[in-house]
């Protein structure tokens, strides 16, 4: 994802703003106006791509070959944003800016192909295959199940259909029933006999489940979900570790000790864990207004700021009771540096990460919410707003496409060890769409204040 990001970033950043005004002026419409148009050219061209109304990650120019999870095909797909529910809620916040009503349809078959894929038990697994039986897991990992449920609470909130609201019951009662005893919520469910049964923070699996039951409280304001906020926050103090590793690990056994989950994964403290759970605290108090859930942050941060490496980056794990670095390849193989591991290990896992500006956005928010202030992540300025969605516009093409030229991807995901090579080809992504659509809603909200 990461990788994703920056070659977005690298390819707005390559096309000219001088090129991006004039064709602003060319067209003989203001800003705004074109902000709007991109906006109805980018969403009408991406629903032409759409399966049952939902998306994958990436497409060829053409449309015929499709990437979510691996290679994929015209009967499926994907729950993990950026997919079919972040699409949605892309098309969602543009009617919300616009009102346009062809924007609400876009989010609303975005829903409609979650509902159709939705399982007995009231969850997602990370595809939903059309030509296939409904499968019978609910997975918590990279935000599958979350994301679709708040796609479907948040649309129920602007249309009334029986059929919406049935399946949100269907899933808040699913996000209820899977809670642990202890709190947290699993990796999956049902039951596998393995980590998959352990509490889950990696890959935010805790953290936005959070999020969905703070929005289904404000929602709904139904006791049950007041209930399980208190219960998984009361969760997040009791496994904060003891000082002087005050942190959390990215995943817990049913005795609250650290557990290994895959086998490059061990039982350890996580720093990237443990800020995605100050984050959680802080929601917990905003939504909450109980101070307890700031009382383990102040420690965690010094924690975190005493736990930097020598090349300023941090440990994905840090050894419980010595705070040094981990590496593990595959088979529970444990090497001395990042430079040991197996080429799969060392690019394709963040056993080093740079978390400066994590740590810094996470002392800043707390500094500011405990005292009571509401906090404002620090944004982009107006003019740099406005050059963004200059640029996002000459970037579009005449069918309305956002193109990510020259992409360098693994082509499968591979069941045995990555060989190393790329392929390189012109992809419409999804990511892309949703993070312009983002950019161009911005600022006609900013502009309609």
């Amino acid at each position: 994802m990461n990788r994703s990001a920056l070659l977005i970033t690298v390819l707005l950043a390559s096309f000219s703003l001088a090129s991006a005004q004039s064709t602003v002026r060319m067209q003989g419409k203001d800003l705004r106006s074109a902000a709007r148009e991109s906006l109805k050219k980018g969403i009408n061209f991406f629903q032409s791509l759409a399966i049952e109304g939902g998306y994958v990650y990436h497409y060829t120019l053409d449309g015929k070959e499709k990437w979510g999870e691996g290679k994929t095909d015209d009967r499926t797909i994907e729950v993990q944003p950026p997919g079919t529910p972040a699409v949605g809620m892309s098309m969602l916040r543009a009617y919300r800016a616009t009102g346009e009503p062809a924007f609400l349809e876009g989010a609303e078959g975005a829903a409609n192909g979650l509902i159709k894929g939705q399982n007995e038990l009231g969850g997602w697994d990370h595809k939903i295959y059309f030509d296939r039986p409904k499968g019978n897991k609910v997975s918590f990992d990279d935000n599958q199940t979350q994301s679709a449920i708040s796609l479907l609470m948040a649309l129920d909130q602007e249309i009334d259909r029986p059929e919406l609201s049935q399946a949100v019951e269907k899933a808040l009662k699913m996000m209820v029933l899977t809670q642990l005893d202890n709190g947290g919520w699993p990796h999956k469910y049902p039951i596998q006999g393995n980590y998959h049964d352990y509490a889950t923070f990696n890959d935010h699996g805790i953290n936005d489940c959070i999020r969905v039951m703070i929005e289904a409280d404000t929602y709904y304001e139904q006791p049950t979900y007041e209930q399980s906020l208190e219960k998984v926050a009361r969760f997040m103090l009791i496994s904060q570790l003891p000082p002087p590793q005050p942190g959390w690990a990215q995943q817990y056994n049913e005795y609250l000790q650290p557990a290994w989950a895959r086998s490059f994964e061990p039982p350890a403290v996580c720093p990237s864990a443990t800020i995605n759970n100050l984050h959680s605290l802080m929601d917990l108090y905003a939504h909450t207004g109980q101070r307890v859930y700031l009382e383990a942050i102040p420690d965690a941060i010094r924690w975190l700021k005493a736990s930097q490496l020598p090349n300023g980056k941090w440990g994905r794990f840090l050894e419980l009771g010595t705070n040094k670095a981990l590496y593990y390849d595959r088979g529970r193989i444990r090497v001395d540096s990042l430079h040991q591991l197996s080429l799969e290990r060392r690019t394709g896992y963040g056993y080093e990460v740079d978390l400066t500006g994590a740590l810094k956005a996470v002392e800043t928010r707390f500094l500011e919410i405990s005292k009571d202030r509401k906090y404002q992540q620090a944004g982009i300025s107006d003019e740099q707003l406005q050059e963004m969605v200059a640029k996002i516009i000459s970037a579009q093409d005449d069918q309305g496409r956002w193109i990510v030229h020259n992409d360098r991807f693994r082509e499968e995901i591979a069941v045995t060890e990555w060989n190393g090579e790329y392929r390189t080809a012109d992809r419409i992504s999804s990511r892309l769409f949703n993070y312009n659509v983002n950019i161009l809603c911005e600022y006609l909200e900013r502009t309609a204040r």
